[in-house]
């Protein structure tokens, strides 16, 4: 009986641990349904991205109050959380402050220290993220998509850091040899007062109760991450590296497209030719994205890496106009679309099973797509490099190049140039005609 808390510590912590690596293989899995795209190049450029975006938070901090509010979260949480090493080999071993002896009493008190005026920052800055989000109600907070989970989402998210916030102090507070060593208790001596009425021996039952449930809840919350917006705290430092480096108006060519171009140019080719059997070639390559499975792998990590703060639809010429269009549900529903074919593979023993569904139509509509002016200004808002633009061009491509379903004005164009050379209606001869007017 010695050692049954040592024992279910180590199953809890086997299971936390092994859910959450079960969840980010699926989530892995997920990402590479997406077709291949090499991001290798210039490395030295991504790791500067990844450093400056990811890591140094240069883009949150353009709007200062979320953004240093965001900054003061991220770094405390983060910090803090050093501390699960000692609370993991305590748990393990049955010991109690493990580091206070190694390190020394005034440099743990130091880091304990720390850690506590962090908890507090970072409780005062998620009430703020609470009451910005739920009575200031900002408008980004409240567009149509952010209903049912998503809008819940947000508010669980900051219920929990409110929570383990809480649990480290009351650890700290409620442990009797800690504070009379005064050393370590910046803020946890303000509330060690309130407990000064409990017997020892409650006061020890208070404290192995908040480190149980602190522990507990680290793991839970570890593991909410994949099905929450969330799952950014990971994804955001890949997500920046692999982000594009070319300049945000230059559009990438299909290579489906190049190739039949060659094709069409090359003297020699038959292009009545049947493809080898069995090859590749054997089926026509779909030119741009109808699902899922026709993005690429760097596009799905966008959906997965999205943090759902609506800067982009914020930012949005067509969303502000009141179009259909906003960016951000562009990523949310592509996430939930990918979460339907994973779950689909899942179902089917590791193969995709057609259920008569795409993205395209049954997730977003060719209204949203076509709302979009290419203005890159969702790229250039986003914290975390997200390019929803490259999905809804490739859709476009897809509407105009497989359903010939582009809207009528720009069919009209499309026509005027093939026929003509030029957007206008009118003979190449007469296209110099205006020099001669007086």
């Amino acid at each position: 009986m010695q050692y049954l808390p040592n024992i279910i510590f180590a199953l809890i912590l086997i299971a936390g641990v092994g859910f959450f690596v079960k969840n980010i293989r699926k989530l892995i899995r997920n990402i590479n349904l997406g077709k291949d795209v090499d991001r290798s190049d210039n490395k030295a450029a991504r790791w500067k991205n990844m450093a400056k975006i990811a890591l140094g938070q240069y883009k949150m901090v353009r709007r200062p109050v979320s953004g240093i509010l965001h900054v003061a979260v991220y770094l405390g949480f983060i910090i803090i959380n050093i501390e699960v090493l000692e609370i993991i080999i305590d748990g393990l071993f049955g010991t109690h402050r493990v580091f206070q002896p190694i390190l020394g009493a005034a440099f743990y008190g130091f880091l304990i220290g720390t850690f506590e005026v962090l908890a507090a920052i970072v409780f005062i800055a998620v009430v703020v993220f609470w009451i910005r989000r739920n009575v200031i109600r900002i408008k980004r907070f409240w567009n149509k998509e952010m209903t049912g989970w998503p809008k819940n989402d947000g508010n669980i998210i900051l219920y929990f850091e409110m929570v383990l916030m809480s649990l480290f102090i009351v650890m700290n507070a409620s442990d009797i040899a800690f504070q009379e060593a005064g050393i370590g208790n910046p803020i946890s001596q303000f509330v060690y007062p309130l407990l000064s009425g409990f017997s020892p021996e409650t006061l020890h039952l208070i404290e192995q109760s908040a480190w149980w449930i602190h522990i507990v809840g680290i793991l839970a919350f570890l593991n909410y991450l994949y099905y929450s917006k969330h799952l950014h705290i990971l994804l955001a430092f890949p997500n920046t590296f692999y982000a594009k480096l070319k300049p945000k108006g230059e559009l990438d060519n299909l290579e489906a497209v190049t190739k039949e171009v060659q094709l069409m140019m090359d003297p020699n080719a038959d292009p009545y030719a049947a493809p080898a059997e069995g090859t590749e070639s054997d089926v026509p390559e779909k030119f741009g994205a109808s699902d899922v499975t026709d993005l690429n792998w760097v596009q799905l990590m966008n959906a997965y890496t999205c943090t759902e703060c609506g800067r982009c639809t914020s930012a949005c010429p067509a969303n502000l106009t009141g179009k259909e269009l906003s960016p951000r549900a562009i990523m949310m529903k592509t996430r939930d679309r990918m979460e339907e074919v994973g779950a689909n593979i899942d179902a089917n023993g590791g193969t995709f099973k057609d259920d008569g569904k795409q993205l395209l139509n049954d997730y977003i509509s060719p209204e949203e797509l076509w709302a979009c002016t290419s203005c890159n200004a969702c790229v250039e808002e986003c914290p975390v490099n997200i390019d929803p633009l490259s999905i809804i061009i490739d859709m476009r491509r897809y509407l105009v190049m497989e359903e010939s379903a582009a809207p009528q004005e720009l069919n009209m164009m499309m026509t005027n140039i093939e026929n003509n050379g030029a957007p206008w209606q009118y003979n190449q001869m007469d296209r110099l005609n205006w020099k001669d007017e007086e």
